[in-house]
């Protein structure tokens, strides 16, 4: 059984400015993933590989992230993430190597939501809450019955968590 990590990157500036690859993360942003990082040291949440996109708010994310779970990250960037559809996050996480049990995706919505709810069965009881909104620097586990990455498809998965920022500190929701 294969385990699909999938992050997205935590708040970011709203700089009119800057180009959206370049948009940094906002300081609650910065909270939320280091919150984050604490989670899964704290629920012993394990990955093998990370794979992200290169978007430098998903590099800081990375970073606060890095401080909450307490060591530092290896990530591979890779540059067809950003911005990506759930069938082109479909076919990174496809592109994975077997020896990979645990992989975590660091990247960006509508990809991530649209392939949690593709990948996660219609039964899934999680499902809906990912459904209905995937806020910035939410977490979803999901479980895959399958042994090899190439293998994974529609409904394959279940969604064993789906962690959102607020969930752990009220002061990290929505006009905060």
């Amino acid at each position: 059984m294969k385990r699909l990590i999938l992050l997205r990157h935590a708040k970011s500036g709203d700089d009119p400015v800057e180009r959206d690859f370049d948009r940094q993360l906002s300081r609650r942003g910065q909270r939320a993933a280091m919150r984050i990082g604490q989670w899964f040291a704290d629920e012993a949440v394990n990955f093998d590989a990370v794979v992200a996109s290169p978007a430098q708010r998903v590099r800081e994310t990375i970073e606060a992230f890095e401080r909450g779970i307490g060591f530092g990250l290896e990530p591979r960037f890779e540059p067809r993430i950003y911005l990506a559809s759930a069938a082109t996050l479909l076919e990174v996480v496809q592109a994975a190597d077997d020896k990979v049990e645990r992989l975590l995706m660091v990247g960006h919505n509508p990809g991530l939501e649209d392939l949690v709810l593709l990948l996660a069965g219609d039964d899934d009881a999680l499902r809906a809450e990912a459904e209905v909104k995937y806020p910035t620097a939410t977490v979803a586990v999901l479980d895959c019955n399958v042994e090899r990455w190439t293998d994974l498809d529609d409904g394959c998965a279940k969604l064993s968590a789906f962690v959102r920022p607020r969930d752990l500190d009220p002061a990290l929701g929505p006009g905060s």
